[in-house]
């Protein structure tokens, strides 16, 4: 069996772990690695429970609200995809927000789910936008800073930990709209 610790992240749209077994060994696998590889295997194992939240769904299930505000699963799936986008793209990697088609700073829009999408098409996208920001992420250090048009300067190091905040807060709010939906409750299999 393969040593989790010596395990890359794959950058091609795959899944990083291929279930929840694998997950928690690449988290364990880290406990006494660097800080940039602690950060970034949370966030993976993060990225990974997420999609695995809507895997065997319906597409009506993923699209249905439960909760008084209009958060699906399947506008979490596309709202993350979307803040993944922002941040590794726009701000790390320096591309304009009409390129990377972002909606305008309302983050409302953020949760539209577009009219064609599907689940897969869903997960498929999120998957491939995580892989490209570890692609743009690797490109730098944690004490590199980038430009943010409201704050200033923000280095990596913030950035990851602003997205595992964000992605752990959205992986908890799957999980609640998953239990509702079919009972399943867990981070993953």
């Amino acid at each position: 069996m393969n040593n989790p610790a010596d395990t890359e992240a794959p950058t091609d749209g795959d899944a990083v772990f291929s279930d929840l077994r694998s997950a928690q060994m690449a988290l364990l696998g880290r406990a006494a690695g660097g800080e940039r590889e602690v950060l970034d295997v949370f966030l993976d194992y993060l990225r990974w429970v997420v999609a695995q939240k809507v895997r065997g769904l319906t597409e009506e299930q993923a699209r249905r609200s439960l909760v008084a505000s209009e958060t699906t699963l399947a506008g979490i799936l596309h709202h993350l995809m979307l803040v993944e986008r922002n941040w590794f793209q726009r701000i790390v990697g320096g591309r304009g927000s009409a390129e990377l088609e972002l909606p305008p700073s309302n983050a409302e829009d953020t949760w539209d789910v577009p009219a064609g999408a599907t689940l897969d098409s869903l997960i498929a996208d999120y998957e491939r936008e995580c892989a490209r920001s570890r692609e743009t992420a690797a490109r730098f250090g944690l004490d590199d800073v980038f430009e943010h048009e409201e704050v200033g300067g923000l280095s990596l190091r913030w950035i990851l930990v602003h997205m595992i905040e964000e992605t752990a807060r959205h992986a908890g709010h799957a999980d609640i709209l998953r239990e509702q939906t079919d009972g399943r409750t867990g981070d993953g299999d």
